[in-house]
C-alpha cells in the first residue's frame, strides 16, 4: 500500500501549535531551538503562546507552519513514504521531507518568502476569494472576462468545485459578481495580507529569486508532487525553478491529490497543524484513507 504525506499550507495555524511536541519529544525541541537560533527570534515562543495577531502575520505564519510540520516529520522519522506533496508553503515542509531541502537552509527561505509575500501584499492590496460550485475552466473563463475590470486569476484549484480566486480588489469582485450570476453555491471573500498565486506577488517572486539560486538544492529522495505542474518532480533544477514558478502560479492541488492515487497512493497522512488537506483529498477521493500527526497524541497513536 503506497503512502502519501502531505504538508499544510497557510491557514492552519493556530497558537499552541508544537508546545505538547516539545515538551515530549527532544527531537522535536531540537528543531525548534534550532529554528530560534537560525531566525535570530522566538519563532517557538509565537507558535506557543501567540498572540494570534502575531501569528497570523504571514511573516510569522509560513516558518510556523513548516517548523511545526518538521518537527512532527523528524520524530516520527517515516520510512514508509512513497511520495509527498505540500500546499503552498506545504512544499517546502515536503522537500525537506524529500531531503532536497536541509532544514537550516529551508527555513531561511520559508520566512524570506513569509516577509516578501507580507511586503507585495502590502504594497500591491489584492484580496482572494472561494468559489464554490463551478467547474475550472469555467472559474478560469470568469476571471479571463473579469480582468477588465482588475488583474484577477485562479489561485487554488482545491478539490472538486472548490477554488480559490486571487488578484486586485476590482478584479476579484468582478469575477466574485459572475460567478453568482453562472450558479455558483457559495462565493466568499477571504481574509488575507495579500493577493497569494496571482501576478501581484511578482515583487516577491523576484526577490526569491536569488535566494532560491544561493540555496543548495539537491534531488529528491522520492518524487514530490509539485504545486505549479501537479507532476512529480525529483531534480533539482527543476525544483529551484518550480519553487520561483510558484509564487504567482496556481496550486494545482486536485490534481495533484489524482495523480498521486493514479501513481499508487491508497492512504494520505497529513503531517502538521488542522485538517484542511485531509478535507480536500477526501472530497477528490472519497474512497482514499486519510490521517493526520499534528499533536503529541497523534504520534503516540
Amino acid at each position: 500500500m503506497s503512502i502519501a504525506y502531505i504538508f499544510p499550507g497557510q491557514g492552519s495555524q493556530y497558537v499552541g501549535m508544537g508546545k505538547d511536541l516539545c515538551e515530549q519529544f527532544p527531537e522535536a525541541k531540537r528543531i525548534f531551538d534550532e529554528a530560534d537560533s537560525v531566525l535570530g527570534f522566538s519563532l517557538s515562543n509565537i507558535c506557543f503562546n501567540g498572540p494570534d495577531e502575531e501569528l497570523k502575520q504571514t511573516r510569522n505564519t509560513q516558518p510556523a507552519i513548516f517548523l511545526h510540520s518538521v518537527a512532527l516529520w523528524n520524530v516520527l522519522k517515516p520510512t514508509d513514504a512513497s511520495m509527498v506533496a505540500g500546499h503552498s508553503l506545504g512544499e517546502y515542509s515536503a522537500l525537506v521531507a524529500a531531503e532536497a531541502l536541509s532544514f537550516t537552509d529551508a527555513i531561511k527561505l520559508v520566512r524570506l518568502r513569509g516577509e516578501l509575500m507580507q511586503k507585495a501584499g502590502e504594497e500591491n492590496p489584492g484580496t482572494m476569494a472561494a468559489i464554490v460550485g463551478l467547474d475550472p475552466a469555467v472559474v478560469t473563463e470568469l476571471c479571463t472576462i473579469a480582468s477588465a475590470a482588475g488583474i484577477v486569476q485562479p489561485a487554488n484549484f482545491n478539490s472538486p468545485g472548490q477554488i480559490v480566486i486571487s488578484g486586485s480588489v476590482g478584479g476579484v469582485r468582478k469575477a466574485m459578481e459572475i460567478a453568482k450570476e453562472r450558479g455558483a453555491k457559495l462565493v466568499k471573500e477571504l481574509v488575507v495580507s495579500g493577493a497569494f498565486h496571482s501576478p501581484l506577488m511578482q515583487s516577491a517572486k523576484d526577490a526569491l529569486k536569488t535566494a532560491l539560486e544561493n540555496t543548495v538544492v539537491r534531488d529528491a529522495k522520492i518524487p514530490i508532487f509539485a504545486n505549479v505542474t501537479a507532476k512529480t518532480v525529483q531534480s533539482a533544477d527543476e525544483i529551484r525553478r518550480l519553487l520561483f514558478e510558484q509564487v504567482t502560479s496556481p496550486v494545482r492541488w486536485e490534481e495533484s491529490v489524482m495523480n498521486m492515487s493514479a501513481a499508487g497512493a491508497v492512504k494520505f497522512i497529513e503531517v502538521g497543524p488542522g485538517k484542511v488537506l485531509q478535507g480536500l483529498v477526501k472530497r477528490t477521493i472519497a474512497a482514499a484513507e486519510t490521517a493526520g500527526i499534528d499533536k503529541a497524541t497523534d504520534i503516540k497513536k
